[in-house]
């Protein structure tokens, strides 16, 4: 394998090793498959180029097109031309698979779903990253520049994952670098000469052997270019290690990543909760609808039992979100809800928990309010929204714990007789920025109007979003936000559960109802075995209002969701449930193996809304989208076999003609093509005997024979090309005469093909043979005469499909047939002829 080969190949698999910090992102890891064939494809394409060869920025320049190519069949052929070439309907598809793949790589926990956007900037992102280090390390030999890319990829991927990419991945990638290095140091050393390895010789051992480099035999340190290519590579390992430490996670969210606590491990602390209505909306987008927790529960009645994961405290007109607020180390038993009174009645409930082995945030999900939490390793308590948040990077995944809760079941007497909330209490939670538009406050008062109590108030606010309102569940409609999200959705009355739980709690704030928002998950829906099953889709969010001597009570407003509680409706009692459906049921009295689709919205709601109902399909896998991506990758890797194959004879023409007519410099870079430059003995006008290989010692005469011999077969092949047959059995002068006849040659042209013939015969045949000089330029004359008399027809016809192509062809046959016959232990004939054509080759008189 040539230098510049073994750098094509060091370069895509640099790429490829950096590009495995990627895989603990997203599941499956099939996608790996698909970015390292077409990164291959790529990187062949970048080494026929090369061998052509063509200027260096249309090489890369074909890369690019070739890898647009590639990403259209794989991403847009429905939108493409022929399937294959993009327009402007493709580019647009590429736009917006784009901003999907922006928006599914912030909305979806670690490992993510391979969607049709992710995949598309991984695969493009595998690609475009090693175009580049190929550019940089092959085509403009520069490999040490190569790294920065490498780091970029290998960055953006440990700032993504949590806690950094593991040390795995990075030795991955920082071996794919440092061999990226190591094949560009052989590469320039080889260029003086054979390397060869071990220390210098010591005193009275042999010097420099004749075709020894210098650099094999330099003792002390290591050579200039190893000492460069090792320093680089400690200092891009150095920053790789340095840029994860201090990069932000950025995966997860709330429901895969969320705040942790701060602050020492016992005593006080804070923590600083983020904006969970992204995760939240996000995380119910997955394709499917994966199961995030199971329990088991002595609730008889399981519909009350919603999965409190936070609450949102805090409003400022455009948004909801959490507070900052101390946190202490979990008690043995949590302090009484606040507000709680006992005459209110109460059942206590045990419920075993245990999360799947992927979801890990930093919440734990809990029914509310919980009295005792039994829960190994490092949580903390925060006592007013009483939630557990892990610290130190502690999460939920795989975690098994207990609870004990209450199951508070006030009446709506109670609740409409509750005296007025704490003055302390009630200013916190009424607060509403003056930024908000007055009809946020003018609708409520209006909805509310002859409501004598807070009780009436909150119920009416509840049935005229989920009944009498006229609003429609709509998970289309974007969450939005700024001080005119929640007008702008009282007007439209279109939405889902972030808008009308935002909405009812800022509405009920205006009327001097303490109220807050709280995410977390529905019920879920029981199994088989006795246990219940909570899935992505359960994801939900529901206003909490408080009422003196109940506490913070739920309540529904989102249509089509959850269950309205029974405190809220007329003539319902409030006492002991059963397994009875809710006046909105959400589920089949069948018990599904997985989380229940009775929780999932629509098909065509999946891109945007937390909320979701129930697909007219079944669940039990993911609806067909179309070809797999294996099949769609093997029509890539065809498309890209059905365009490379036809031009596949002119790229070995010019190859060849490149070789035959190089700089005319002797050694090993000026050696003809092995296929084109031999000598045939049985005939003058082809060549067929092989150079020697680099460190062989070609003779001046011998280097000089075969420029002139490889000048002759490229001016035979020309005449071929043009449609003049080569005739073995003519002299070289009566060749010329021929091809100057047949040709239609005239003038310079014509004088060029006799003097090349001419100098020929002189290698052929003359005691002391003296090669003429410029000999490329004489061919080049004969090829522009054939060209300027040929019709154009015959030249698209040279160009395109060039005759002499077929020795391609004889040289495979040649080759196999050689290897056919030492399988068979019998010398072959291509041998008995190469060494008849070296031995006529290195006549010289001394």
């Amino acid at each position: 394998m040539s230098g510049r080969a073994r750098l094509t190949v060091c370069a895509a698999i640099a790429t490829l090793c950096a590009s495995c910090a990627l895989l603990p992102l997203v599941d499956p890891v099939g996608w790996m498959m698909q970015a390292a064939v077409l990164l291959m494809i790529v990187s062949g394409v970048g080494a026929l180029t090369r061998r052509v060869p063509l200027a260096r920025p249309l090489t890369v320049t074909a890369q690019a097109v070739v890898a647009l190519l590639l990403l259209t069949v794989l991403f847009a052929h429905d939108e493409a031309l022929a399937g294959v070439l993009p327009g402007p309907d493709a580019f647009a598809e590429f736009g917006e698979l784009v901003q999907e793949g922006v928006a599914d790589v912030s909305r979806y926990a670690i490992p993510a779903p391979v969607t049709a956007g992710i995949r598309l900037l991984l695969v493009g992102g595998v690609l475009l990253v090693g175009l580049i280090v190929d550019a940089l390390a092959v085509t403009y030999r520069s490999a040490a520049p190569a790294g920065l890319p490498l780091l970029a990829l290998y960055s953006v991927a440990a700032g993504l994952s949590q806690g950094g990419a593991g040390w795995l991945w990075f030795l991955i990638a920082g071996a794919g670098y440092l061999l990226l290095l190591l094949a560009e140091g052989r590469d320039r050393l080889s260029q003086w000469g054979r390397v060869f390895g071990g220390r210098s010789p010591g005193p009275g051992r042999p010097g420099i052997a004749g075709g020894q480099s210098w650099a094999a035999t330099a003792g002390g340190p290591a050579q200039a270019p190893v000492r460069t290519g090792r320093r680089i590579g400690a200092l891009v390992l150095g920053v790789a290690l340095v840029v994860p430490a201090v990069l932000p996670s950025l995966g997860g969210g709330l429901l895969g990543q969320a705040v942790a606590g701060r602050g020492p491990g016992g005593g006080g602390g804070t923590i600083s909760a983020v904006n969970p209505l992204v995760s939240l909306q996000n995380s119910l987008n997955q394709p499917e609808d994966r199961q995030v927790l199971n329990y088991r529960t002595t609730a008889s009645d399981t519909r009350d039992m919603y999965l409190r994961i936070v609450a949102l405290d805090q409003f400022d007109g455009a948004a909801w979100k959490p507070s900052e607020r101390s946190v202490r180390d979990v008690p043995d038993r949590l302090p009484t809800p606040a507000g709680l009174s006992p005459e209110v009645d109460v059942t206590p409930v045990n419920t075993s928990i245990s999360t799947a082995p992927w979801y890990a945030q930093n919440w734990l999900p809990l029914p509310y309010p919980a009295s005792r939490v039994d829960i190994a390793e490092r949580w903390r308590f925060e006592p007013e929204g009483r939630t557990l948040v892990g610290d130190r990077g502690q999460n939920t995944r795989g975690a098994q714990y207990q609870v004990e809760s209450l199951l508070v079941r006030p009446t709506a007497r109670q609740l409409e007789e509750a005296p007025a909330p704490p003055a302390e209490l009630a200013r916190e939670y009424t607060k509403v920025p003056d930024s908000l538009p007055p009809v946020v406050r003018e609708t409520a008062k209006q909805v509310t109007k002859g409501a004598g109590t807070a009780y009436e108030k909150a119920v009416r606010l509840q049935d005229w979003f989920s009944l009498n309102g006229g609003f429609t569940y709509n998970t289309e409609v974007q969450a939005g936000s700024g001080t005119e999200a929640i007008a702008r959705f009282l007007q439209q009355k279109e939405g889902f559960c972030v808008h009308f739980s935002f909405s009812m709690a800022a509405m009920a704030r205006t009327l001097g109802i303490p109220a807050r928002v709280a995410v977390g998950f529905t019920p879920g829906t029981r199994q088989s075995d006795g246990s219940t099953s909570v899935g992505l889709k359960d994801a939900h969010a529901w206003p909490e209002l408080y009422f003196e001597g109940t506490g913070w009570t739920r309540f529904e407003p989102t249509p089509s969701r959850g269950t309205l509680p029974d405190y809220t409706l007329t003539d319902t009692p409030s006492g002991g449930g059963t397994d009875a459906p809710a006046p909105q049921p959400s589920g089949s009295a069948a018990a599904p193996a997985g989380p229940s689709p009775s929780q999932s919205c629509a098909p065509a709601e999946r891109r945007v809304g937390p909320c979701w109902t129930p697909p007219a399909q079944s669940t039990s896998g993911p609806a067909d989208d179309g070809p797999s991506p294996w099949a769609v990758t093997a029509i890539a890797v065809g498309v890209a076999a059905l365009l490379l194959v036809p031009v596949l004879p002119l790229l070995w023409r010019l190859r060849a003609r490149s070789r035959r007519l190089g700089d005319g410099r002797p050694g090993p870079k000026s050696a003809p093509d092995p296929l084109t430059a031999r000598l045939e003995p049985g005939g003058p006008g082809s060549v067929d005997s092989a150079p020697p290989e680099s460190g062989s010692g070609i003779r001046p005469g011998q280097a000089g024979a075969i420029r002139t011999l490889a000048a002759w077969q490229e001016l035979v092949d020309s005449g071929w090309d043009y449609g003049i047959l080569p005739d073995e059995s003519l002299t070289p002068r009566k060749a010329a005469e021929r091809i100057v006849r047949i040709g239609e040659l005239h003038g310079p042209a014509a004088d060029a093909a006799h003097r090349v013939a001419a100098s020929v015969e002189q290698v052929l045949y003359a005691p002391r043979p003296r090669p003429a000089p410029g000999l490329a330029d004489e061919v080049r004359r004969v090829r522009t005469g054939l060209h300027d008399a040929a019709s154009r027809r015959l030249r698209l016809r040279a160009l395109l499909a060039p005759r002499s192509a077929a020795r391609a062809l004889w040289a495979l046959s040649s080759r196999w047939s050689a290897f056919l016959a030492r399988c068979a232990g019998s010398p072959p004939a291509t041998a008995v002829r190469r060494a008849a054509g070296a031995l006529r080759l290195s006549r010289e008189r001394p």
